[in-house]
């Protein structure tokens, strides 16, 4: 069958990633001798410069990886936490009933560096010189800037000029928007690398990298970033000017941390997810609901298929609101939310047509927590808004989606900050190298167009706080040390039969959406991964968005027009609120997989024009 790309194969290693350039990093790093945790660390730190308004250096990311030696798979959690200062008091004080989607009021600890540094002290082969210089070179000499990259720093362009000052020098070189397809430098963050690396000094490549975290964390990084907190009020996405919480003490307390994943069965696969302080349980909910069906005999475009897949997500999405965050905060009952019988329950509530209501399971004990869930929902009207709010999730699809894409577009009090609206998402990417390691991560975070640059750094801060609650005895609430629930999902799946997959994308809370529809394509319907990547996408609006304004579509569902006519209209017959999106719209799959031959493979989508698998 025809499919966009080839499929990559081959038995010395595989790299795919949302950009062409990371993708090469990668294996360019495979082939200096290094190991996939070489490759990932080198990837990571190169997407913070060529997709630099999806993620950056003070944003977080979840790792989730197999090392083969030791035969164990782990998640390393590079999710930072809510500064001690940052209380759901400290935000009503000022007069807030949400957290803002922008602007430094909305930072958590970043957690990418650590993470990234650890993964490459504990389990990589390569000094920290080595997997930074491909950054280095790309923020020095340049990289031809994405569309949505020269889009996002445009909308936001006059803000700079006016609010974040610190921003201009950085983003906008010579006064002046940079134009997609040019080189684009930052030399600023390439001075900050070579500067923690200098004061990592010599030594063995783990004192280096152990000199470099303090430098990150207690040195001038942390310096810089606690200063620049408590300078000024800055504006946010509140409509008012804000300090930040964030402190040096803060990022000096914090560490990245190894987890065991959450697992559950699906045919004779295990898939690996993070805890419960991410999202990546309602893909593990939403398979327990469709072992229940023969999906095998469905094709994968049939109106069934997608009508089964989205009411089992809404499910499980329900279950994500009323049940989800950190584990280290709230009494998360995961066990009996991947249970058969609790499954089997929640299924008998999938009928042939739409369910209307935000559905959330009762589990004995819960009842006070899930009433207070349910109070929090509201209906999207389009009137959040703000400067640079919310994660900037698919919003090409802006339109088709009455503006729920995550970005909280409306009046914000200043006119020139008007509908600063962000086009892109996050980043993903999947390595397996000959030796048979897996890394499957999706760093986000600290993007430009939603906190302002740190003077001196040549990076801006996350807002990762804002899918806090402010409303107490929640999950989700806003606690000082406590784990935002990111929506950052990466996967990895083992077969019985010694088969690997590792897979993930950009999205927000599309992410797991996504991944359903490809995982059910590979393991039930056998597809090879290219083409289970090129099939139509879709996803529901149904549950409340975790970002700025936070708001449901009750009903709706995103569907890629080259489903059919015929499919929209069965899906529209049986009580969906279809929109239609254009074809290849939807989403930025990538995948690798092993074989149980030892036959490497790797696939990325097309959609966006810069995802790449390579291989070899």
């Amino acid at each position: 069958m025809f499919t966009t790309r080839p499929e990559i194969c081959g038995t010395f290693g595989v790299v795919s990633s949302t950009h062409w350039i990371a993708s090469s990093v990668g294996m360019a790093i495979l082939e200096r001798g290094g190991n996939a945790f070489d490759a990932a660390v080198a990837v990571g730190f190169t997407l913070q410069v060529v997709e630099p308004h999806l993620c950056g250096p003070a944003g977080e990311v979840p790792i989730l990886f197999h090392a083969a030696q030791a035969n164990r798979t782990s998640v390393l959690c590079g999710q930072g936490v809510a500064p001690a200062a940052a209380s759901i008091a400290a935000f009503r004080n000022q007069g807030l009933t949400s957290v803002p989607g922008s602007g430094l009021i909305a930072g958590v600890v970043p957690g990418a560096f650590d993470a990234w540094l650890k993964l490459l002290r504990d389990y990589g082969s390569l000094r920290l010189k080595d997997v930074l210089e491909p950054a280095i070179h790309y923020a020095e000499a340049g990289h031809p800037l994405l569309g949505g990259a020269a889009r996002a720093l445009s909308e936001v362009a006059d803000a700079f000029r006016t609010e974040w000052l610190s921003s201009a020098p950085v983003w906008l070189p010579g006064g002046e928007v940079p134009s997609a397809g040019r080189l684009f430098r930052n030399p600023t963050l390439a001075n900050t690398w070579r500067r923690i690396i200098k004061e990592a000094g010599n030594g063995s490549r783990e004192q280096q990298i152990e000199r470099a975290r303090y430098t990150w964390s207690q040195g001038f990084v942390a310096e810089a970033i606690d200063k620049f907190n408590r300078a000024e009020p800055l504006m946010d996405a509140s409509g008012e000017r804000h300090v930040g919480f964030l402190t040096g003490d803060d990022m000096a307390r914090w560490e990245a941390s190894y987890e065991t994943p959450t697992t559950s069965r699906y045919h004779d696969w295990t898939i690996c997810k993070t805890g419960p302080w991410g999202q990546g349980p309602v893909l593990l909910q939403a398979l327990k609901l469709l072992e229940g069906y023969d999906l095998s005999r469905m094709h994968s475009n049939d109106p069934e298929f997608i009508h089964l897949l989205l009411e089992a997500l809404k499910l499980a999405f329900a279950d994500r609101e009323a049940y989800y965050g950190d584990p280290d905060f709230a009494d998360v009952p995961m066990a009996t939310l991947l249970s058969d019988k609790y499954a089997s329950e929640r299924r008998a509530l999938i009928g042939e047509r739409s369910g209307v209501d935000l559905n959330p399971g009762v589990i004995p004990g819960f009842e006070a927590q899930i009433a207070t869930t349910l109070a929090q929902v509201r209906i999207a009207d389009g009137d959040g808004g703000g400067l640079g709010v919310g994660e900037p999730t698919m919003a090409h699809l802006r339109d088709t989606t009455k503006s729920a894409d995550g970005d909280g577009l409306g009046e914000p009090t200043m006119a020139h900050l008007r509908a600063t609206t962000k086009p892109g998402d996050t980043v993903h990417f999947d390595v397996i190298d000959r030796f048979g390691n897996l890394v499957s991560a999706t760093p986000s975070g600290g993007w430009p167009q939603s906190s302002p640059t740190v003077p001196g750094l040549g990076f801006a801060l996350n807002t990762r706080a804002q899918i806090f609650w402010l409303t107490p005895d929640l999950p989700g609430s806003l606690v000082p040390g406590k784990r935002p629930r990111t929506t950052l999902t990466p996967t990895l799946a083992f077969a019985d039969d010694g088969s690997a997959l590792s897979c993930g994308t950009p999205g927000g809370d599309q992410q797991d959406q996504w991944q359903l529809s490809l995982l059910v394509r590979l393991i039930n319907h056998k597809l090879p991964l290219q083409q289970a990547i090129d099939m139509p996408l879709f996803h529901s609006m149904h549950a409340p968005g975790s970002f700025y304004p936070r708001t449901a579509m009750p009903n709706v569902i995103v569907v890629e027009e080259n489903l059919g006519q015929s499919v929209i209209d069965e899906l529209t017959r049986r009580g969906h609120d279809v929109k239609v999106a254009p074809a290849w719209s939807a989403g930025r799959l990538t995948a690798a997989a092993k074989d149980p031959d030892g036959l490497l493979r790797a696939a990325a989508t097309p959609r966006l024009m810069q995802a790449y698998a390579v291989g070899r």
